[in-house]
């Protein structure tokens, strides 16, 4: 039986979770969502990573790919979803599906939230599940095949 490996990437602010606007974000730390997704698909092999630098998420996404061992990624960028060509670019070079996914419902929040620019590139979005849109992320990976 082949293990499956899941890559979580999480963008700028993750970091904060639990302490940034908790009405909007909820009370879990990133630690806990890791935690407790990990928890949740136990015949699954994740791997985290949190960067403030939209340079390290890409270079990791180059690095998942070039290792060879991931099945896909789940990716929570942050801010650098509204902005980032680099970020999207580098998610259309590998050949990994990547699902992204938002904490909060961006489509419900300001106009400049209504907009991703990574959305093209990726083969799935979830919004607004607060910490279930990663449970929902990796179903969607999985889905996916």
């Amino acid at each position: 039986m082949s293990t499956i490996s899941i890559l979580v990437l999480n963008g700028p602010n993750l970091s904060r979770l639990g302490k940034r606007e908790p009405e909007i974000y909820g009370h879990l730390s990133l630690d806990d969502i890791n935690r407790e997704l990990a928890r949740s698909f136990p015949d699954i092999s994740f791997e985290f990573f949190q960067s403030e630098h939209e340079g390290s998420l890409a270079e990791k996404l180059f690095e998942a790919e070039d290792r060879g061992c991931f099945s896909g990624v789940v990716l929570n960028a942050g801010a650098f979803t509204h902005y980032s060509i680099a970020l999207r670019d580098a998610i259309s070079s590998v050949q990994l599906p990547v699902i992204e996914v938002h904490l909060s419902n961006v489509h419900a929040r300001e106009a400049f939230r209504r907009t991703s620019v990574i959305s093209e590139v990726c083969a799935g979005v979830i919004s607004g599940f607060g910490a279930n849109s990663y449970h929902l992320g990796v179903r969607g990976l999985l889905a996916k095949g």
